[in-house]
C-alpha cells in the first residue's frame, strides 16, 4: 500500500490566473496588506481580497484562483504569486478583475504535499504534472536505493530554484509603492528588485518592467532559509540555524555581512531601531527542542550580539511598532508588550488574547492585523491601555 501521486498537467497548472467569486475561507496562510486591500492567501489554493477601507466591516470583494499558491508580494498595480513551479506576475488595477501579465516558468522546485498515515510514497513521474494529492492503492514497482526524492512542501516553502524562462503578455508600468507582508512571508521587494527565498538560497528578480521580469542574481545561502525581512538597507533573513544580515544598498546584488547562530529552529524575525527580535519553536520540521523569544543588539551589524531570552509557549510570527511589540505565542494567544527596555520585556505585558491560537501579525499604523487559526483579526491600538477588536473574518466556518 502506497500514497500513489495525483497530478494537475503542467497545462492546467500554466491556464492564466483567473478571478472568481468572492468565497469563504477555509483553511489560511499568508496575510499581505497594500493600501485599503487585504490579501489572504489560503494555502495551495489562492488569494483572497477583501476592502479594507473599514477595518471593522472588511469586504470580501473576490478569489483569485492561483493553484499551489503559498507566498505573495505586491508592488504598485502588480501582485507576485507562486503558482507551483512558476512564479505569476498579475495586474491588480482593476482589483475585481486581476489578470496575468508574466510568467517565469520553473523557478520554484518540484515540490511535493505532505502526505498522512505511514505509507510510503509510490513513483513520481515530474513529467505528469504537479502533484495536488494522494491517493491511498496497492502498488507493485522496482525502487532503487538512491533514488531522486523530492521536496516536501513546508509553511515557509522548500526546495531549490532551478533555471528559468520568462513568458510576458505586456502591459503598463505604474507607481511603485509596495504593499507590507507579516513575519512569515517568504517573498519581499526592494525597489526594483524581489527577492525569493527557497530551501537554501535566494532569488533576485529584476522587476523594473512588472510584464517583462528578468531573472537576476540567486544569492546561495548553505542554510534552510525561512523568513525574510527589511529594513533600511539591510536584509534579514531568518534560518533553522540563525539569522543572516545582508546589505542591500545594491537592491540587485545583496552582500552578505554577518550573521547570528542559535538552535536548530523556524525563526521569523523583525527589526527596528538596531534590535532584532526573534522567535525560535519547538515542536516542529526544524527540530528545535525550545520555545524562545530573543532580542539581538545589531547596532554593529558585523557582530550581532543576544542580548536577552524570553521564554515562550508555542512562538509563531511577530510585529514591532515603535516601542510595541506584538507576538503570535501560538496556542497561548496573542501577547502586546511594551519593550522600551528590552532588557525587561516580559515584565511589561500591555495585554495577552489567550482565546486564541495566533499565527502571524501586521502593526499597519494604529490597526493590527492578526491571522490565527479560527480566524483574521483587527485591532485598534491607539490607545495601549484599551486596545479595541474592529473585525474578525471567520476560517471555516468557525
Amino acid at each position: 500500500m502506497a500514497n500513489v501521486p495525483q497530478y494537475m498537467s503542467y497545462e492546467n497548472m500554466r491556464q492564466p490566473v483567473k478571478s472568481v467569486a468572492a468565497n469563504a475561507i477555509q483553511t489560511s496562510g499568508k496575510i499581505y496588506i497594500k493600501d485599503n486591500y487585504l490579501f489572504i492567501n489560503e494555502k495551495f489554493k489562492g488569494i483572497h481580497v477583501f476592502d479594507n477601507t473599514n477595518p471593522a466591516a472588511p469586504v470580501n470583494l473576490n478569489f483569485i484562483d492561483i493553484p499551489g499558491n503559498v507566498d505573495l508580494a505586491v508592488r504598485g498595480n502588480y501582485l507576485y504569486a507562486d503558482n507551483y513551479v512558476d512564479l505569476v506576475v498579475i495586474d491588480i488595477s482593476n482589483i475585481t478583475a486581476p489578470f496575468e501579465v508574466a510568467r517565469i516558468k520553473d523557478i520554484f522546485p518540484y515540490t511535493i504535499p505532505g502526505t498522512t498515515g505511514m505509507y510510503p510514497i509510490a513513483n513520481i513521474d515530474q513529467q505528469q504534472g504537479v502533484i495536488v494529492g494522494w491517493q491511498v492503492q496497492e502498488v507493485t514497482e522496482e525502487v532503487s536505493n538512491n533514488q531522486y526524492m523530492p521536496f516536501y512542501y513546508f509553511d515557509s516553502g522548500s526546495g531549490n530554484f532551478m533555471r528559468s524562462e520568462a513568458t510576458t503578455l505586456g502591459g503598463p508600468t505604474t507607481a511603485k509603492t509596495i504593499g507590507i507582508g507579516g513575519s512569515m512571508a517568504r517573498f519581499i521587494i526592494n525597489g526594483d528588485q524581489f527577492y525569493g527565498l527557497n530551501q537554501n538560497n535566494m532569488q533576485v528578480i529584476n522587476i523594473a518592467q512588472p510584464f517583462r521580469p528578468i531573472v537576476g542574481n540567486r544569492i546561495e545561502m548553505e542554510r534552510n532559509v525561512e523568513t525574510v525581512f527589511i529594513d533600511s538597507t539591510y536584509l534579514f533573513v531568518g534560518t533553522q540555524t540563525g539569522m543572516l544580515i545582508y546589505d542591500v544598498s545594491t537592491p540587485a546584488s545583496p552582500v552578505f555581512k554577518s550573521l547570528y547562530d542559535h538552535f536548530q529552529s523556524c525563526d521569523p524575525v523583525v527589526v527596528k531601531d538596531n534590535l532584532a527580535y526573534v522567535t525560535l519553536r519547538a515542536g516542529n520540521n526544524c527540530g528545535n527542542w525550545q520555545n524562545l523569544m530573543e532580542v539581538i543588539d545589531i547596532h554593529n551589524i558585523m557582530s550581532p550580539t543576544l542580548l536577552k531570552s524570553y521564554p515562550m509557549v508555542e512562538p509563531y510570527g511577530l510585529g514591532i511598532d515603535n516601542k510595541t511589540l506584538f507576538v503570535c505565542d501560538g496556542s497561548a494567544g496573542l501577547k502586546i508588550y511594551d519593550a522600551t527596555d528590552p532588557l525587561q520585556i516580559d515584565q511589561h505585558l500591555l495585554t495577552q488574547y489567550t482565546n486564541l491560537n495566533a499565527y502571524d501579525v501586521i502593526p499597519y499604523g494604529d490597526l493590527l492585523i492578526m491571522i490565527a487559526q479560527d480566524g483574521l483579526y483587527q485591532y485598534n491600538y491607539t490607545d495601549l491601555q484599551h486596545i479595541e477588536q474592529l473585525s474578525k473574518i471567520s476560517f471555516g466556518g468557525k
